[in-house]
Parts: structure tokens; sequence; C-alpha cells
């Protein structure tokens, strides 16, 4: 018996073994095409286009970077603009879909189901259903080339608010009731209840908006237009130039310095990310 006990725990930690190096080999490879672009953005132009390609740069240059500083598109003022959107958008989300949220989950009124599902229906449609009545909107009141209409376009998100009420559901009711009935109104069961359990979930949704925002490019391709006011997709479009004629190792270069925000975030409540995706619809 205790012969096969031991058998039975050597082929477990082999079992184990196997799948940490399936997984490390696989996270090498999802790594590979970012460590492909941040080698890419030291390399002089030349070198580029040099086949067959070298992993690693000859030397660390640095001259794309100051060349994407330097050059004629505003990349600063772009990259302001982008983090502008994104944190505005960011915010707004996190506020109106936790309370709407909240009011789905917890509170009862009439036609709440109905006005849910009545939202759920803008998730079937694509953004290009929907850009020309914002564009002769915005034209209007003239929001046209301006960031704050990219802002107002994403304060709020049905896919925000369904996550949100689908993970506040799997969360138990007793607190919240005993709070009611010791006389607590709603915003402070919210408050002091509701939303420190929803902590995974906003970190969640936080990581999936900002980086939603942050690479937006259908929308700011079609509202704006002056490079003051463009965000880094569109940018990247006016490095790389007319039939990607642009230097590929600047284009890289400005690649390596959009993608540290999104990045730097992910690293930082990676954790709260995955427990929030995992827990977010399990329980109706």
């Amino acid at each position: 018996m205790q012969t096969r006990s031991m058998q039975t725990k050597r082929a477990a930690r082999n079992v184990d073994i196997a799948i940490i190096a399936v997984l490390t080999v696989m996270g090498v490879l999802m790594l590979m095409p970012f460590l492909w672009l941040f080698s890419m953005s030291f390399r002089p132009a030349a070198e580029a286009y040099k086949m067959p390609p070298s992993f690693l740069p000859p030397t660390l240059d640095l001259s794309n970077y100051q060349t994407v500083l330097n050059s004629a598109v505003p990349f600063l003022k772009i990259y302001w603009n982008s983090l502008y959107v994104a944190v505005l958008v960011t915010i707004g989300q996190l506020v109106t879909c936790t309370l709407a949220a909240f009011a789905y989950a917890r509170l009862r009124f009439p036609g709440r189901d109905s006005l849910f599902f009545v939202m759920l229906i803008g998730l079937m449609f694509p953004a290009q259903v929907t850009i020309l009545p914002i564009y002769l909107g915005y034209a209007k009141v003239g929001l046209l080339n301006n960031p704050l209409g990219l802002v107002l376009m994403g304060l709020t998100s049905s896919f925000g608010v369904f996550m949100l009420r689908q993970f506040l559901r799997s969360q138990p009711k007793e607190l919240e009731e005993a709070a009611l009935m010791d006389g607590a109104g709603y915003f402070k069961i919210f408050w002091r209840i509701s939303l420190p359990q929803l902590r995974p979930a906003l970190a969640a949704l936080a990581i999936i908006t900002f980086t939603g925002a942050w690479n937006s490019y259908f929308q700011p391709r079609a509202l704006i237009e002056s490079q003051q006011a463009m965000t880094l997709p569109i940018a990247m479009d006016l490095l790389r130039g007319y039939m990607s004629q642009g230097n590929l190792s600047v284009v890289m270069a400005a690649m390596s310095m959009s993608i540290l925000p999104v990045v730097l975030l992910f690293l930082v409540a990676q954790k709260m990310v995955i427990q929030g995706v995992t827990f977010s619809g399990i329980r109706n």
C-alpha cells in the first residue's frame, strides 16, 4: 500500500511538472510578439528589414524613440489624449455600471427585468451601426475633433452593467438584508456592503474598459481628423506613412511606448482581474 501511494504521488508530481512545462512554453510563445516588438524598436532602419532576421538587436539604439518624440506628429500630445480618454471612460463606467448593476441585482421596481433585457440588446449592435447618428449629433454640438466626444460615448456600457450584476448576484444577500432591517438606506448598503464585494469585478472591468478605450480605433478614426485631438491608434497610421513607407523601427518604438500603460495596469491588478472574470457569471 505504501509503495502504491508513493507511485501515485510520483505520478501526480510528474503530471504537475508536465503541465507547468507546457504552460511555460505557451507563456513564452505568447510573449514572443512583445519581445520582438521591443527588439525591433532598438534596431536601426537597415536592420529592421534584414533577412534572415535576428531576434536580438545588434545594439540598443535609442534613436528611434527620439525620432518618435521629435517627429512632425505631436506624439506626446496624442499620448495625453489617449490617457485622458481612457482614464475618464474607465472612471465613468466604474461609476455608472456599478450603480446600475446594484439597481438591477438588489432593488425591486416595476419593469426591472424588461429594462435589463432592453439594455442587453445594445450588445448586439456593433459600433458601425451607431456611428452615423453620433457623427451627425456631434457635428451639431461641436464635438467633432474633440477627445471629450470620445469620453461621452463610453461613459457607460451594457457589458459592464451585465458583468457587475452577475458578480453581485453571486454574492450572499444576508448582510444587505440585515442592514436593511436595521434601518440602513440603499445608498449606505451599497457603499458599505455591496461595493467592497465588487472589488475583483471592478478591477476586471477597469482593465477591460481601459484597454478597450486605449486601443479604440474605429470611433476616433471617424470622429477626429486634427492631429492635436488624435489618439494613439490613429497616430500609428501617421507614423507608418502612406502605403507603409515609414520607418518600421520608429513605428515599433511608438508601439512599445503605447502598450506600456496597459501592461502596467494589468500587472498591478492581474489577481483581481482573474478573480473577477472567473466569478462574474457563475451563478444567477
